[in-house]
């Protein structure tokens, strides 16, 4: 049912906004996830945290904040995530800004980053292949202080916001412009090398929800059907380059990719391979270690 928000020069109630947020996007979300993005919104416009807002007896909005609050919901009804539109997200309980140069972070790869900082609590040089928004590179820098950490990425403007958010987390990071495709060698060793590549097959793009597909940087997201462990593949034969004795590769990967990836990094000589799932018991992750 459409709900109209009442417009005089004072204010609307948190009922009638609540009313017409879920009215509006109720064709688009769950209702779990129109929660969530209201208590987002009401922290970002209003300022407003989520237990305020339960403790609040009532709250009301001006005008201005009105008309704020309805553009929004107009760009979220058209699909558009709501991390685009604040322009930051959390990634392991720390601030990124994000634009639609770079994914957004998911959940996914927070278990990836865990599963890396549980495994590697000594020194290490590492590197982040493909850094996008640079919030593996940095999470490793920000949690484990005893990490080198190196970052590299194809895109300019990927690089230009990572930058930002390592001064945003005050973390060190060396940024590298390099094609991962093209790139043999660089003029230093790793102990550890992560990578989240792109890895969903063009053929997919039709299965999925149009925030993704209409917003997200499909640079980021899809390879050739034809091809679609090409970035592994490259990775792991700059890897066998790159990587010290003993030293460590970590990948996220397509939830059916876990046995090719596996057998790739057998034929090339890896040892020790772990394919690992997420918290939803998909294939997920795989790490390995070189000779």
């Amino acid at each position: 049912m459409e709900v109209n928000l009442p417009r005089n020069n004072y204010f609307c109630t948190m009922q009638h906004l609540k009313d017409y947020f879920w009215g509006q996007l109720a064709q688009v979300y769950s209702q779990a996830e129109i929660a969530e993005i209201f208590y987002i919104l009401l922290e970002k416009t209003k300022k407003i945290s989520r237990q305020e807002y339960f403790l609040a007896d009532k709250i009301d909005f001006s005008e201005q904040e009105i008309s704020d609050f309805q553009l929004i919901t107009a760009r979220l009804k058209n699909g558009e995530p709501i991390q685009y539109i604040t322009e930051e997200t959390e990634f392991y309980q720390l601030r990124f800004a994000v634009n639609k140069e770079v994914l957004i972070p998911r959940p996914e790869t927070e278990e990836m980053v865990e599963w890396i900082l549980s495994e590697n609590k000594t020194a290490a040089t590492v590197l982040d292949a493909g850094t996008g928004s640079g919030c593996i590179a940095i999470t490793l820098a920000k949690k484990n202080p005893l990490f080198n950490v190196t970052a590299t990425d194809i895109s300019t403007a990927a690089l230009a916001l990572a930058r930002e958010n390592a001064k945003l987390n005050n973390v060190e990071i060396s940024f590298l412009k390099n094609d991962i495709l093209k790139v043999q060698k660089i003029d230093k060793n790793f102990d550890i090398i992560v990578s989240n590549p792109p890895y969903i097959p063009e053929n997919e793009k039709i299965t999925m929800h149009k925030t993704v597909t209409g917003f997200e940087p499909h640079l980021a997201l899809f390879v050739p059907a034809k091809s679609p462990l090409i970035f592994y593949e490259k990775i792991i034969q700059f890897a066998n380059n790159q990587l010290n004795t003993n030293g460590k590769l970590y990948f996220e990967i397509h939830r059916d990719q876990g046995r090719q990836i596996s057998e790739l990094l057998k034929k090339s000589g890896f040892k020790n391979i772990i394919l690992k799932k997420d918290i939803s018991g998909n294939d997920r992750m795989v790490s390995c270690t070189h000779d």
